[in-house]
């Protein structure tokens, strides 16, 4: 009979666990609802990006995130013509550190309300909290709830949300 185990730090993302001990990529391609981010990575030729030591902090759109997108911007995005601007929306869903919402909330709560966040693709993101949720606003005004705080990984931590933001 097989075991499995589960620790208390190991959080389920999609109906999978996300091991600690594993990198964003080895567990995102595990979770159910993030089978549209999975192959915007590939598509974006960041996998080995992600799978690096890091650490990254990744604010991850899930599936239904992606379909609030005006029909057919992922399959516009997804094309090989279109790489670069892939790349430009995935790394806007990355910073460079571990950040954990606790990091996030002290950094929100210093800056009366707000924290401007530095991507890795340089735009800035805006950190807040409404209703005791950390929400992330792009520079447009769109705002995406933390749904899954502090999912830990090898190379860094993820936080799920509800919401694609764009550069």
């Amino acid at each position: 009979m097989a075991v499995t185990h589960v620790s208390a730090q190991t959080k389920m993302v999609g109906g999978a666990p996300m091991y600690p001990s594993k990198d964003i990529v080895s567990n995102a391609v595990n979770s159910k609802d993030h089978t549209t981010l999975v192959a915007a990575v590939k598509a974006a030729g960041l996998v080995e990006t992600l799978q690096g030591d890091g650490p990254f902090t990744v604010f991850a759109p899930t599936n239904s995130a992606f379909e609030k997108l005006p029909e057919g911007t992922v399959a516009t995005l997804l094309k090989p013509e279109n790489k670069s601007k892939l790349q430009a929306v995935l790394t806007y869903h990355v910073v460079a550190g571990k950040y954990s919402a606790k990091d996030l909330m002290k950094w929100i709560k210093k800056g009366k309300g707000m924290a401007e966040l530095t991507t890795v693709n340089g735009a800035k993101l805006t950190a807040m909290m409404e209703n005791d949720m950390i929400m992330i606003k792009d520079g447009s005004g769109n705002v995406s709830t933390v749904t899954i705080a502090d999912v830990n990984q090898s190379n860094g931590v993820i936080h799920v949300v509800d919401t694609v933001v764009l550069p």
